[in-house]
């Protein structure tokens, strides 16, 4: 009998999870079966505005209207309490976010979507080894989105974690029909990519390395969201539900999301894995130093407090300056990515998405965190001391102004 693709993947997630497990390339993959799954065409997720714009693609992409929500100001993650009773009786589905690991208020969401009867789907990307309460974050929700690009450093890699047996089995046969052949190229990429981030880090040439890089203009994003191309990206709407046709915005920065990876970098998978508790193990004490600087936002104080040093995938750092601050540390070596700055309802717009109805806390908190790598603590707070970096506080966020359309002709995808 032949086994699943990537069975042994997903047993080692199970078993870790206690959750049955769909292996899939990548994350944003295992969130797209998810919303095809339980969620008929168009209907309206609800959702943190201060998330990858890759997500709000997929969410297009299944057919479904992305609806806004309020964020904690001190995390970017949805704040049941103020989303209004309107919209949590208009909303079929609910997505958390578990920015860089800090967990979602997930009991209360958990609650509500029971009491409504609608479908609780976690993205989990950020968030492997974060437990709200004693259990695991991905065990919450109907299902739940896990990447292996993030906390073992691969570059391919993901999992849906599902309640059952017979659910994952639907799963499985949903996700082979939109896997695509593997090249030999692509296999060969995935492996070695994450071997030339660590030798690039390992010899100190990342300053070198990135000027070079953006001189080139070979880095997939020129700034922290990616060009929107908002007349092409209309039209997919008539082919939608379809992965394919919003293909060119959900691949960014990761070409094979939906490629049949062969036995090298499913083993490579299984070597980074095993380390997995490692990993997380570094990032706990990283977590500890940097929560204990002048920069911890008070969300991360108060949770490693209560919960002791959670292995973050980024630790959300607050400070004034924030674009000029990143430019600076590149010096020092330190390059600062998932900046995910302006929200979604103001890089997208009203045809795109149902815009928050009060975005002051997720502009605030999106134009003031920077997202530090637990795994250079040290480093980084010693740039952050060198560059005098000065605390953002979010006691009482001021409305940032509207953003200004961006009128410059859009460019080819991909360039």
């Amino acid at each position: 009998m032949t086994m699943p693709y990537g069975s042994r993947l997903a047993a080692m997630m199970t078993r870790r999870l206690g959750r049955e497990c769909v292996y899939t390339p990548s994350a944003r993959l295992a969130l797209y079966l998810a919303l095809r799954h339980w969620c008929r065409p168009g209907a309206r997720v609800l959702m943190s505005p201060v998330n990858d714009d890759v997500i709000l693609f997929v969410v297009l992409a299944a057919g479904l209207r992305p609806v806004l929500a309020p964020v904690s100001v001190g995390d970017g993650n949805i704040d049941p309490a103020a989303v209004p009773e309107s919209t949590w009786r208009s909303v079929d589905a609910v997505l958390t976010t578990n920015l860089y690991g800090m967990p979602d208020r997930v009991v209360e969401l958990r609650r509500r979507c029971e009491q409504l009867g609608i479908p609780l789907f976690e993205d989990a990307a950020h968030a492997i080894g974060t437990h709200v309460d004693g259990q695991p974050i991905g065990t919450f929700g109907k299902a739940a989105a896990f990447s292996l690009s993030k906390h073992v450093a691969a570059s391919a890699g993901g999992f849906l974690a599902v309640e059952d047996a017979r659910t994952r089995r639907e799963l499985e046969l949903l996700r082979d029909a939109l896997l695509v052949p593997r090249r030999l190229h692509d296999d060969l990429a995935a492996t070695l990519r994450p071997l030339a981030r660590s030798a690039v880090r390992t010899l100190h040439l990342v300053r070198p390395v990135w000027r070079t890089m953006q001189r080139l203009g070979v880095l997939e994003r020129d700034d922290f969201r990616m060009a929107l191309h908002a007349e092409r990206l209309s039209g997919c709407a008539r082919e939608a539900p379809s992965l394919a046709a919003y293909e060119p915005w959900v691949r960014v920065d990761l070409h094979g999301f939906r490629s049949r990876h062969g036995a090298l970098v499913r083993g490579q998978l299984t070597l980074r894995m095993d380390r997995l508790d490692d990993d997380l193990a570094r990032r706990a004490v990283g977590v500890s130093l940097l929560s204990g600087t002048a920069w911890a936002s008070p969300a991360l104080r108060d949770r490693t407090a209560h919960n002791g040093h959670l292995p973050l995938f980024r630790v959300p750092l607050l400070v004034h300056d924030r674009n000029a601050l990143i430019e600076r540390l590149v010096s020092h070596g330190v390059v600062t990515g998932y900046v995910y700055d302006p929200p979604l309802d103001d890089y997208a717009g009203a045809e795109f998405v149902e815009p928050s109805p009060d975005p002051s806390a997720a502009r605030w908190f999106a134009s003031h965190v920077l997202p530090a790598d637990p795994l250079l603590a040290r480093g980084i707070t010693n740039a952050l001391t060198a560059e005098q970096a000065a605390t953002a506080h979010p006691s009482t966020p001021a409305a940032a102004p509207a953003p200004i359309p961006d009128t410059t002709p859009p460019t080819p995808l991909g360039q």
